[in-house]
């Protein structure tokens, strides 16, 4: 249950004064809920100095400024787009107060000819003279209070005026309760952090706009409040975890010589270092929660099958999820010879499955028999059992969510567990979205891999690019050729690369495929499989082709518009090429001029092929908020926490959780109490439902 004290803050804003029934779906849109804590949440991105109530004769520069004056004169406009001119005095220094397209009749109401009233916005000076265009304030003496000094400028929507949303601000403050302090002492005064409540009070009135900004001390303070709170959620999630007993497999030394001899190459030092990782955790009884970051061509799938080798060799079952079908697909075709020479067997389920085949699938994994079990999110049905699940890993964790990686494993007694991501992951963000895993890194590619030559061409030499792909199509090669997304736009993008695949298709005829956003899954499947398997030499997409289809012979990448590109995506697309022993390339077009974040992006692309440190430097260039943006689905969102700027708080964060979660791991200490508070704040209730579970 959560505190009654907190009850206030998660009431609906519409129970808040200055929230009609109009409005109050607006501002929902803005704060992406209802609750009054979301609004309290929603955090100045600058702040308005006004400073106190002068004189005109005090004025003697260009700025925001609130004067006193007395309205003179009305010129209404003479013509429609002509300004409205209101005359005015202050301490016998004249002024002009000009609105344009403004009610003749309210004007007239607001500005009395003959008395006082104070006004607040941008001084500018015109021939010398002082005006004010549009006053973002206008009212009589006994209001000024009403007119703050410090005003803080908030994220907007259309819809929503700054004085209402300022009003239930206001409103929603007085709510917030004073808490036991969850920090240690040591932090508080390392940092001169104020109070939970008086941070979130000095979030709203700012005193300069330095006050607004990440590093400031109360974002400082709030921003390590959620990184806390998200931290020691992962941490008991952990716990939870960890807490049913798991099995220590022998970790055969024998099926691990019969797999390494099965193998067409000899595994890289990144893989065998995996390798012990993923031993070592297998061989104790507390249940294995690990991360293995491979980059593009690394070799996953195979450190991924001596998981399972582990836990077949003891007569326990193993399960692969992937994203997609045709991955499923994929993996299966990569396991299953080596499966059979090894004597394992190996079963794939997908949604396509139905009927009686189905079921016949079904049977083999509850009775058993099928060792390994290889499927799509339709393992997690309700309707698959297995007799004894060992092991489950899971391919490409960031398309599904942590409660989905749980269930998959509440399928078996205390199943281990292992989370794959082709997508290279800067260590910051590894921690803010992985804090509850032990992290393995494959940074190698196996032997034999030749680098993939990147070249910078102009989008002008696109036709001659299109005309010279003959020579690579007339040797067997196939070629990717990737389209943009144009804003984010489907229709646009389509257009796009409809364009394009006609262009090829006058080239090449029916050779050529395309891939679109709009296309069925299973349409898409079909012209991928058609492209694997030799039917096409050309495939033309527009979105991002799925990670980790393997298609040793495709040995072209051309990305279009390459400088719309991020890093980490040109880096993705390129590792779609360079998966077979011939020598591929790598197109990237682009259209001058480039902007210099542009150029050096494309500089690191020729420059390096480790996915890892393209993380980082995308990091860098992008900022946080663009690496985690829209195309990446399943990161969480974040209310006051900055990537960029909240780097050392984040690693500091994660420490105190995994120390608070050893050694108080019930939460029943004066902290641990205090800290149940702050779960709850940033709505991580299912962490606390979980203390104290079995």
């Amino acid at each position: 249950m959560r505190p009654l004290i907190l009850d206030p803050l998660f009431r609906s804003i519409r129970t808040l004064g200055g929230v009609g029934p109009k409005t109050a779906p607006i501002f929902e849109k803005l704060l992406g809920g209802e609750r009054i804590i979301g609004l309290l949440r929603h955090k100045p991105i600058d702040c308005i100095e006004r400073g106190h109530i002068k004189s005109l004769s005090e004025i003697n520069k260009e700025g925001i400024a609130t004067v006193r004056v007395i309205p003179t004169a009305h010129t209404p406009a003479k013509r429609r787009g002509a300004p409205y001119r209101i005359a005015a005095t202050g301490d016998g220094q004249p002024m002009d107060i000009i609105y344009f397209n403004a009610p003749g009749q309210w004007l007239k109401d607001t500005y009395p000819l003959g008395k006082e009233i104070v006004i607040s916005g941008k001084i500018e000076f015109y021939n010398d003279k002082i005006q004010m265009l549009h006053p973002d304030y206008a009212v009589v003496p006994e209001k000024a209070s009403e007119i703050k000094s410090h005003e803080p400028i908030y994220p907007m929507t259309a819809g929503l005026s700054p004085k209402a949303l300022h009003k239930a601000i206001e409103n929603a403050l007085p709510l917030l309760p004073a808490l036991p302090e969850w920090h240690d002492d040591s932090i508080i005064k390392k940092y001169k952090w104020s109070a939970w409540k008086d941070s979130m009070t000095m979030l709203h009135h700012p005193q300069s706009s330095n006050d607004t900004l990440s590093d400031s001390p109360v974002r400082q303070r709030l921003a390590y409040d959620e990184a806390l709170a998200r931290q020691l959620a992962m941490q008991i999630v952990r716990l939870r975890f960890k807490k049913k007993k798991g099995i220590a497999y022998t970790c055969s030394k024998d099926m691990r010589r019969k797999l390494i001899a099965a193998l067409p190459f000899a595994l890289t030092g990144a893989q065998s270092r995996a390798l012990e990782d993923i031993d070592g955790d297998m061989a104790q009884s507390t249940r294995m929660l690990r991360l293995l970051q491979g980059d593009v061509g690394s070799g996953k799938t195979v450190v991924a099958l001596a998981a399972m080798l582990n836990v077949i060799t003891d007569g326990y079952q193993a399960a692969l999820m992937a994203p997609t079908e045709i991955l499923t697909r994929q993996h299966a075709e990569t396991l299953l010879p080596i499966c059979e020479s090894l004597g394992v067997n190996l079963t794939v389920l997908t949604g396509r499955d139905k009927g009686k085949m189905r079921q016949d699938i079904l049977n083999v994994i509850a009775d058993g028999s099928a060792g390994i079990v290889i499927g799509t999110h339709a393992l997690f049905q309700e309707s698959v059992t297995f007799k004894n699940l060992g092991c489950v890993i899971i391919d490409e964790q960031h398309r599904f969510g942590v409660h989905q990686r749980l269930n998959l494993s509440d399928k078996g007694i205390a199943p281990d567990v292992l989370v794959m991501t082709a997508t290279p992951i800067p260590r910051t963000l590894t921690i803010s979205l992985f804090g509850d895993m032990d992290v393995s890194r494959l940074n190698e590619k196996p032997p034999g891999r030749k680098p993939v030559e990147t070249a910078l061409i102009s989008q002008d030499r696109l036709a001659d690019i299109a005309q010279g792909l003959k020579r690579k199509i007339e040797t067997g090669e196939r070629i990717y050729w990737v389209c943009p997304l144009v804003e984010e736009s489907e229709s646009l993008d389509l257009a796009n690369a409809e364009d394009r695949y006609t262009l090829l298709q006058q080239l090449y005829g029916d050779r050529v495929g395309l891939i679109h956003g709009r296309m069925k899954p299973h349409e898409k499947d079909k012209v991928m499989q058609k492209f694997a398997g030799g039917e096409l030499d050309i495939l033309v997409a527009t979105t991002v082709i799925e990670v980790g289809v393997n298609v040793p012979e495709a040995t072209v990448m051309i990305i279009e518009h390459a400088e719309r590109f991020g890093l980490a995506q040109l880096h993705q697309l390129r590792g779609r090429v360079g998966r077979g022993s011939d020598q591929s390339s790598c197109i990237l077009l682009y259209s001058a001029p480039l902007s210099e974040t542009a150029k050096e992006r494309l500089a690191i692309m020729r420059e390096t092929e480790d996915g890892f440190l393209i993380a980082e430097k995308d990091l860098e260039l992008r900022g946080a908020g663009e690496v985690l943006g829209t195309r990446q689905s399943g990161l969480p969102s974040m209310h006051f926490i900055d990537i960029d700027a909240h780097r050392g708080l984040m690693d500091m964060a994660h420490d105190d959780a995994r120390l608070i979660a050893k050694n108080d791991p019930e939460l029943t200490s004066r902290r641990g109490e205090a800290l149940k508070y702050l779960l709850y704040l940033f709505e991580q209730d299912d962490a606390i439902k979980t203390l104290g579970s079995g």
